[in-house]
């Protein structure tokens, strides 16, 4: 399918404009890059090649540009419209190819910007936020006069995922202020920018451990946790729970913002670094994967405490049984 930059990437009267996010992987990949990039939109263009038939009574007029394609790759695109930021969409789907081992293997290409702007482009639509009943994150180039109440978090998420903007952050943050006590150690596991470690710390843990598998991520969270002052937080690297510190025992709050599928596989063993009153909270459900992710729970002596839904994103607070 070809797309006409010009008439995608203007305002020409009614038309909007539009940032196209365009991911290419191999082509045996391509089920999996579906299954991400629906998490942001189900609006997709797929471009696959690797099925075109020039023996079919069509087969003069297929374009050239598509003749002369790479059949074994594949590529998907979201398009964003403009009068929002595309980051934490972009950071969304970077967190999510890490997670499913395909980012090494994927390419990644922004339109409708200029490639020198693109970066940073989009801290025109990052604001302050206000969270929940306390939490305000505010943007590092931002200026902010807080309330007596509040909380204020300054990030500067850069390629991770984690401004607090997308649905997913939002909530896991509501029910961090619910259920973060004080003095507790708080585990944050697929930890993108920080942002939840950072929000637990200033909620009153007495420690956080921060984890990523993407090795950037871990970098721009370890920045944010030296910006915010916070001394009490560490970073690393960790394939899910496997490099997890377990030196002083279970863990009394657990947080995991990722994807359903990634819930699932790492409900059996996170048992083993919970008490009898820890309390997990997993987010980045969509609603139509939310029942599959309550089966698992139910089935590895989990039971879920509390529920919230935004926008067809779905964030649950959990205790053993």
């Amino acid at each position: 399918m070809a797309i006409d930059k010009d008439y995608c990437c203007e305002d020409r009267g009614d038309v909007r404009e539009w940032t196209q996010i365009k991911v290419t992987v191999p082509l045996g990949k391509l089920d999996d890059l579906i299954a991400i990039m629906s998490m942001v939109n189900n609006n997709l263009m797929i471009e696959d090649y690797s099925d075109i038939d020039l023996k079919t009574c069509y087969g003069d007029l297929i374009d050239e540009s598509i003749l002369n394609a790479d059949k074994t790759i594949a590529s998907v695109s979201v398009f964003v419209p403009g009068d929002r930021s595309y980051t934490d969409d972009l950071s969304f789907i970077r967190t999510r190819l890490t997670e499913e081992g395909l980012l090494d293997d994927a390419k990644l290409q922004i339109d409708g910007v200029n490639e020198e702007d693109w970066a940073n482009a989009w801290k025109a639509y990052y604001k302050p936020l206000h969270i929940g009943e306390r939490i305000v994150i505010v943007p590092a180039w931002e200026t902010y006069e807080a309330q007596p109440s509040e909380i204020i978090v300054t990030m500067d998420p850069g390629m991770a995922f984690g401004t607090g903007s997308h649905e997913t952050t939002r909530l896991v943050i509501g029910l961090l202020e619910k259920y973060t006590a004080a003095g507790c150690r708080m585990l944050d596991v697929g930890t993108g920018s920080g942002i939840l470690a950072i929000c637990a710390s200033k909620l009153g843990a007495g420690s956080c451990r921060a984890y990523d598998i993407d090795p950037m991520a871990v970098r721009v969270a370890s920045e944010n946790v030296k910006d915010s002052g916070q001394t009490n937080i560490v970073c690393g690297v960790s394939d899910l729970l496997r490099q997890v510190d377990r030196s002083e025992g279970p863990y009394d709050l657990i947080t995991a913002n990722i994807v359903a599928d990634i819930i699932i596989r790492m409900t059996p063993d996170v048992g083993e670094l919970m008490h009898e009153k820890t309390v997990l909270l997993v987010s980045g459900i969509i609603t139509e994967r939310s029942q599959d992710v309550v089966d698992c729970l139910q089935e590895n002596g989990f039971c879920v405490v509390e529920r919230v839904e935004e926008n067809g994103w779905c964030a649950m607070a959990v205790m053993k049984k």
